[in-house]
C-alpha cells in the first residue's frame, strides 16, 4: 500500500497543479474523491489502473472552457471622437478631457461639426497636456446638418476644406478628413469626393468615411495610395470575409471598429470569426468612440470598458497594436 499511496498523492498534486496553472475553476480537492477511488484498484494492478486515473484526472482539466482573457489594460487611442456644437454645453473641455483620461484614452481623432469644436479641443494645449491626451485635428465637411447629406454635391465643400487646412489649429496642422457620410455609394463617384480624395492622397491627409464596401472601392480608385480609415468597418454588416478581403487589396485601408455589427456576443466577448479576424491582421484595425450624439458622451467611460473587455480576448500584443500602436503609428504619437 505504499506504492498506491504514493500514486494517490502524485495524482493529487497533478490535479492541484493542473487547475491552478490553467486557470481553472475545478479546485484540486475535487479529484481527490476520484482519485481515492481508484485505490482499490491500484491496490489490485497499480500499474494499468494509475495510467487510467491519470487520463480521468487531465481529461477532467482538459476538458473545462478556457477562462475568458483579462481586459486590455493598456492606452487607448480613440480613432474616432466627435465634439459637436450641441456637445460643448452639457459637456465642457474639462469634462470630456476627464472623461478621457478617467478611460486610459491617451490620444484622438478629433472631428466635429463644425469645425470649433476640434479647434477648441486643439486649442486647449495646457488642460490636454494635464490629462496626457493628444488631440490629432480632422476637418469635417460639415458646416451644419445639411451638409450630412448634400456635401458630395458641393464644391463650396472643397473650398472649405482648403481655408481649413491654410489656417490649422492651436495643436498644429490638421492630420485628416472625416469623418463624411455616403448614403449612396454610387455618390462616391462625383467631383468633390473624387477632388477630397486626390487632396488627401497629395498632401498625406487621412480620410475617414462612413461608407459601405462599394464606396470604399470607388474612393480608393481616385486615390489608391490615400490612407483610408473605413468608420465602424461596414456598419451594414458587411460580411467579415469581404472586410478580410478588403484590406487585402487595399494596404492603406484601416477598420474603425465601433458599433460593428457582430464584432461582440451578447456577453461583450469577441465573436469567433472578428476574433479569427483580428488576430489574424491586427495591424489594421483601430478602436473608436463615435461621440455622434450626446447620450455617447454620457457613456464614455462605459463604451472604453466594453472594447477593453472584447480586446482581452485576443493575445497582448495584438489588443495593444489596435487599441494604441496603430493609432500612434500612424499620426507619429509618442508612447505615454
Amino acid at each position: 500500500m505504499a506504492r498506491v499511496s504514493r500514486h494517490v498523492a502524485l495524482l493529487r498534486s497533478l490535479g492541484d497543479g493542473m487547475s491552478v496553472d490553467h486557470g481553472r475553476t475545478i479546485a484540486g480537492r475535487r479529484h481527490g474523491t476520484a482519485i481515492e477511488a481508484f485505490a482499490a484498484t491500484l491496490a489490485r494492478g497499480p500499474r494499468l489502473a494509475f495510467v487510467l486515473a491519470l487520463a480521468v484526472v487531465a481529461g477532467s482539466v482538459i476538458a473545462q472552457p478556457a477562462a475568458p482573457g483579462a481586459a486590455y489594460a493598456g492606452p487607448i487611442f480613440d480613432a474616432h471622437l466627435h465634439y459637436n456644437e450641441e456637445a460643448v454645453e452639457p459637456h465642457p473641455i474639462a469634462d470630456v478631457l476627464a472623461r478621457m483620461q478617467r478611460s486610459g484614452v491617451r490620444a484622438v481623432v478629433a472631428n466635429s461639426r463644425p469645425n470649433d469644436g476640434t479647434k477648441a479641443l486643439a486649442a486647449a494645449r495646457e488642460a490636454t497636456r494635464r490629462a496626457g491626451v493628444t488631440v490629432v485635428p480632422f476637418v469635417r465637411l460639415y458646416r451644419n446638418r445639411a451638409d450630412y447629406t448634400g456635401w458630395h454635391a458641393d464644391p463650396s465643400i472643397v473650398e472649405m476644406v482648403l481655408r481649413e487646412l491654410a489656417a490649422g489649429t492651436d495643436a498644429g496642422p490638421y492630420r485628416g478628413l472625416g469623418e463624411f457620410h455616403l448614403y449612396d455609394s454610387a455618390n462616391a463617384d462625383g467631383a468633390t469626393a473624387r477632388r477630397l480624395m486626390q487632396l488627401a492622397e497629395q498632401r498625406g491627409l487621412v480620410v475617414l468615411a462612413h461608407v459601405d464596401d462599394a464606396a470604399i472601392e470607388k474612393l480608393l480608385a481616385h486615390a489608391p495610395k490615400a490612407r483610408l480609415i473605413w468608420a465602424h468597418t461596414g456598419i451594414g454588416g458587411t460580411p467579415v470575409e469581404r472586410v478580410r478581403m478588403l484590406l487585402q487589396r487595399h494596404p492603406t485601408l484601416l477598420g474603425e471598429l465601433s458599433y460593428r455589427p457582430g464584432l461582440t456576443g451578447g456577453d461583450g466577448r469577441l465573436s469567433p470569426e472578428w476574433r479569427a479576424l483580428l488576430g489574424a491582421m491586427p495591424e489594421r484595425f483601430l478602436v473608436g468612440s463615435d461621440t455622434w450624439i450626446n447620450g455617447r458622451w454620457d457613456d464614455y467611460e462605459s463604451l472604453m470598458e466594453q472594447a477593453r473587455r472584447w480586446l482581452g480576448d485576443l493575445p497582448p500584443a495584438a489588443a495593444r497594436r489596435i487599441a494604441w500602436e496603430n493609432g500612434a503609428a500612424l499620426f507619429g504619437v509618442a508612447a505615454p
